[in-house]
Order: structure tokens, then sequence, then C-alpha cells
């Protein structure tokens, strides 16, 4: 990955329920850059096989249809959109069908080098139209981007992320809503963890941990980080 030096490139990796689509996003808008969701293209890329009718359990298959991925994705953060084959699976890729699904296609060790690599080619690009990038996945700041100005864990402990992912699924975070959630999120996690280390922070990684943090409060966290990192990056006024 090779943008322009002046490019502000931040990556943020972090687990199911950390905040760090949402919060990712906020970063972005504020700081007027583009924004990759990484883990829609895993995503996107679990849609096309069931829609191709490939097996996902068939890992060479699966490979070969993360090579020819027709995908398409918006860079602008508030107006995220993705596109496969021409047909708009933004709320598709988000249905439990697919989240059940995706950790099969995640944990393919022939996929992942070539989703990194289509993500750093996107990092360049996004970067180089819009001066720069937030990226955020799980493992953006180890293996995609390890040389980005700015990388940073966000996290949470294991009842926040589960009490957000709730609310965000079911609309409540009740005891029911927390349950039904708890397998798809930690699961999720267990599974990607064999693959992806995203749960501590590597050398030169900054922690921030959302537990105790409202939206607004994570957003301003993560900022400064950026700020303290870069020295003078301010949200764009616009």
């Amino acid at each position: 990955m090779s943008p322009e030096a002046s490019a502000l490139i931040i990556a943020i990796d972090g687990p199911s329920g950390s905040g760090k689509s949402s919060v990712s996003k906020a970063v972005a808008a504020q700081l007027g850059v583009g924004y990759l969701d990484t883990g829609a293209m895993y995503r996107a890329l679990t849609w096309w096989c069931l829609d191709q009718g490939i097996d996902l359990t068939d890992e060479a298959a699966v490979v070969e249809a993360a090579r020819s991925l027709p995908l398409e994705q918006s860079t602008d953060p508030t107006d995220q959109r993705v596109s496969v084959g021409g047909t708009d699976v933004t709320d598709e890729i988000r249905t439990t069908a697919i989240s059940s699904e995706v950790s099969k296609v995640a944990t393919n060790t022939g996929v992942r080098p070539i989703l990194q690599q289509a993500q750093r080619d996107r990092m360049s690009a996004i970067a180089a139209e819009t001066g720069g990038v937030v990226a955020e996945g799980r493992d953006i700041t180890t293996v995609v981007a390890p040389d980005a100005p700015v990388r940073i864990l966000l996290t949470a402990s294991e009842e926040a992320r589960l009490r957000r992912r709730s609310a965000e699924v079911h609309g409540t975070a009740d005891e029911e809503a927390i349950a039904a959630t708890r397998d798809q999120v930690l699961r999720r996690d267990r599974d990607d963890s064999a693959v992806s280390q995203f749960t501590v922070a590597a050398d030169g990684v900054v922690t921030v941990d959302t537990s105790d943090l409202d939206f607004d409060e994570s957003v301003e966290a993560v900022l400064a980080v950026v700020a303290s990192l870069t020295g003078d990056a301010e949200p764009d006024p616009r």
C-alpha cells in the first residue's frame, strides 16, 4: 500500500460489539476522509457464494469466488452501500442468515490473503481520492496496514459488547435479547480468533476501551488518539 505521503491512514480493529463500525464511520466523517468496512467484504463474499450455489465448506471453490468477486463499495461513511454483481446487498449481508455463515468464509486461509490485498488496494485508492481513509476490521492493524500511522484496537467488555449488539439486532438489550445474541457474537469472535488476532493490541497499536463510554465519548476518544499520533488531525469543518 503506497498512498500519498500526506494521506491520513487510520486502521481500527476490534471484536464484535466493540463499536468499531459505527465509531469508525463517525471518525471518518468528522475528519472528512473515506471509509472502508473490511468485514463487509467477507459478508459480501459469503452472500455471493450462497447466491451462486457454492458450498461454503468447499474451500477451493470459495477461494476461486474470492478471486473474481464482483464487489462495489461506497467510500462515503455517511452513505454506505455494498453491491455484488450489480445487486445491492447492503441490508442483506447484515441478516442473521449471513452472520451465521460468514465465519466459514472468514476463516478460510486461502480467502484471507486475497481479500487482504484487495483491502490494501482499496485503502490506497480511497486515500488518494479523499486524502485519507479509516479502515476497520479484525486484522487491519497487524496484517493489512501494519505501517499505518494510526493503529487502534477498539475493545469493550463482553457485557458491553453483548448489550450493544443485542440493541442493534433486536432493538432491546434485555436478558432474552442478550441470550439470543450471545452465541452469534461470541462464536464469531472465537472462530475468527483462530486466523486473526484482534483481542490484544500488537506493538504500536493503541487500545481504546469503550466499555464505559457512550457513542459520542467513544468517537472523541478515537479522535484524541488520532490527534496525539498525527499532531495536526482536526475534524473537517464541513
